[in-house]
């Protein structure tokens, strides 16, 4: 009879485990998608006796504060772990410890790692990934050197973060390190090693890692692929980086946004729009990090009327909140010529950074208001954010494009005294050119052989443009000779310094100029001007008869020119070739590829249109002496960017004040 009994009763007992086990694993399931939805109080109300009887449950807790960013959560449940005993559980407190450091407070995650009774590898790389994510490499080092055991994990978190911080030397080394003590690189590592060599530009190195990751079978991830193209593009070998991505399996927006980084970074801004209407068509969505890169390609080529296509976009695909994608477009309107949109762009932002404010600050100065500038300096102070060193060199920058003089030395001062911030060469080149433009030549000479930073070749042409405003011809050739020491093939400083000793009637040196570029066979850059109609760049080139309008641009330009001389417009002819006849400097000045945009736009837009031009070289004194007699003439608000700032030609004006 016995045994006929103990079979139900068994039946019954398994049914029992059974019934309870599928509760607990139902229960769970509840308690867990309350946890990845955020609801943490309600999940700590409904379950609290399934986490008192399984405590490691709290780890799904913690994930849960992560999530929504909570320390007072988090604080709480570490209370919980405490009583209820689980604190010497390792799992639980890495979580815990995990959190802290997710949250920013390292400081709380430190003294937790000190009173853990049982560490492991985990804690130990929890904790480095802490510091990392604070700045803190020092510590994370620190703590990386007293570790007995380390996994590949360890050596990724401290490689990621010696490159993150651009200590890319340091990161190849411990790579190095990592690979004689046999452990293999993953995918992970690898990236971060590419980054490292595209940090460097070390193309050498990069292209070993390239041969490992083909060996190892890793060239075909998503992550290593994307970033072998970056470091190839980084480090200028376009051709190889767009080969690994057409050779990649499958296409995503970091592939695509590596691509369209890398072409925009060298000067594609071309192939970068076109890239960008591919990656739409192929139905990848754009995100802030695409948008940065074909922003600021419309702003290379002045692409107002794509500028503001995307714009749209920004907004249609909710990256308008993004800082970096804002300043884009502050940066794309500015250089665009529209100062006022940039503004309302800036304005329409709340809680703008530093970046944002720098932004701002620059385009003021790159169209010649400095007060402006300052003015907003001085509003971002009272807003209490810190200037950096961008912004100072905007200031400066744009202090030196408006003649204050006085104001952009206060700065400088400013700069070093109060924000202890140590100039760079750029900083030292807006004070050359304050100086310079004030008539004080020796003084700036003076400051660029004593700064205790290196000269470059930007800073000595700087001063030598200086020497063609005060026609001092002897200084000129002293420093013509410190620029060419230092770049012997820039075009720039012969004819800057041919003009000057033509300025000064000085033909043999003239000549002898003239000769040095035959013999080192340095070329003239040529002037090139564009004009954006209907999303169309026109393109001109002084003495180029391939546009499609040439006759009809040359018919109208004289035309043109002899309206201006009714009234009384002089051609300025003394910087042009003393070995040209009258008539052939006339006809050189009217074929500067300014004239010729300007008379093409005149030809083919509505009266009363602002007239948006580019330009890669400065405005001559002629052009912009013509433009103000066609801007009262014609009636049209003409702005010209040139390779130095912006010009806003309006009833016979400049924005400039001639100071340029």
């Amino acid at each position: 009879m016995g045994k006929y009994l103990l079979k139900p009763l068994a039946a019954f007992a398994r049914f029992s485990h059974q019934h309870r086990c599928l509760c607990t694993t139902t229960l769970t399931a509840e308690f867990t998608d309350l946890c990845s939805k955020g609801h943490l109080k309600e999940a700590f109300a409904n379950f609290s006796s399934l986490i008192w009887s399984e405590p490691p449950l709290c780890s799904l807790l913690l994930k849960a504060c992560i999530q929504i960013q909570s320390l007072f959560l988090t604080k709480q449940i570490h209370s919980l772990i405490t009583t209820s005993g689980c604190s010497r559980d390792k799992f639980v407190n890495n979580h815990l410890l995990n959190t802290y450091c997710k949250l920013g407070r390292v400081s709380t995650a430190v003294a937790l790692f000190e009173t853990l009774p049982k560490k492991n590898v985990m804690s130990y790389n929890i904790l480095i990934g802490g510091f990392i994510q604070s700045g803190d490499l020092d510590s994370a080092m620190k703590l990386f050197d007293e570790m007995v055991e380390r996994n590949l994990a360890t050596w990724n978190a401290m490689i990621t973060g010696l490159t993150q911080f651009e200590f890319n030397k340091e990161g190849l080394s411990m790579f190095s390190s990592m690979h004689e003590l046999g452990f293999l690189p993953d995918a992970f590592t690898l990236g971060s090693v590419l980054r490292g060599c595209a940090g460097l530009k070390d193309l050498n190195r990069g292209r070993q890692v390239h041969s490992y990751a083909v060996k190892s079978g890793f060239d075909l991830h998503l992550v290593v692929g994307s970033s072998l193209a970056h470091m190839y593009m980084k480090s200028g070998s376009l051709g190889e980086g767009e080969k690994v991505i057409r050779s990649m399996p499958v296409h995503s927006v970091v592939a695509c946004n590596t691509f369209i980084a890398g072409m925009a970074q060298n000067g594609y801004s071309e192939v970068v729009l076109d890239q960008y209407n591919i990656m739409k068509i192929a139905g990848f969505r754009p995100d802030k990090i695409t948008f940065v890169s074909v922003i600021s390609s419309c702003s290379e080529l002045a692409t107002l009327g794509q500028g503001q296509q995307i714009h749209a976009e920004v907004i249609k695909f909710g990256a308008l909140s993004v800082i970096s994608v804002i300043s884009s477009l502050v940066s794309m309107y500015s250089r665009c010529g529209c100062l006022d949109d940039a503004l309302k762009v800036f304005e329409e932002k709340e809680g703008a950074d530093v970046v944002l404010w720098s932004a701002m600050i620059a385009a003021y100065g790159f169209h010649g208001r400095g007060k402006e500038a300052i003015e907003l300096f001085n509003r971002m102070e009272k807003e209490g954010l810190e200037a950096n060193e961008v912004t100072f060199l905007s200031l400066l920058y744009a202090c030196s494009h408006c003649g204050l003089k006085d104001k952009g030395l206060e700065l400088f001062d400013l700069m070093m005294d109060k924000y202890r911030l140590q100039p760079k060469v750029e900083h030292y080149t807006c004070v050359v050119d304050l100086l310079g433009r004030s008539g004080r030549l020796e003084e700036a000479e003076w400051l660029i052989r004593s700064m205790p930073v290196k000269a470059d070749a930007i800073i000595w042409k700087t001063l030598l443009s200086a020497c063609k405003t005060h026609k001092n011809a002897d200084m000129a050739k002293r420093i013509a000779e410190q620029v060419l020491r230092i770049n012997p093939h820039d075009s720039a400083s012969y004819v800057l310094l041919s003009n000057i000793q033509a300025s000064a009637r000085r033909w043999q040196d003239v000549s002898e100029v003239r000769k040095a570029m035959r013999e080192r066979n340095v070329k003239k850059e040529p002037g090139t001007s564009w004009f954006e109609l209907k999303n169309q760049v026109h393109q001109f080139i002084m003495g180029d008869k391939s546009h499609p309008q040439s006759e009809e641009i040359d018919a109208y330009l004289k035309d043109l020119m002899e309206e201006l001389k009714l009234k009384g417009y002089v051609p300025d002819t003394g910087s042009v070739l003393h070995d040209m006849d009258a008539e052939e400097k006339e006809y050189n000045l009217v074929h500067h590829s300014e004239k010729l945009a300007i008379a093409f736009a005149l030809m083919n837009t509505v009266e009363g249109v602002p007239i948006r031009i580019m330009k890669n070289l400065r405005v001559c004194g002629d052009c912009h002496i013509a433009i103000k007699y066609i801007s009262s003439m014609k009636k049209r608000e003409i702005i010209v960017r040139d390779a130095s700032r912006f010009h806003h030609f309006k009833d016979g004006h400049c924005s400039c004040g001639d100071y340029w």
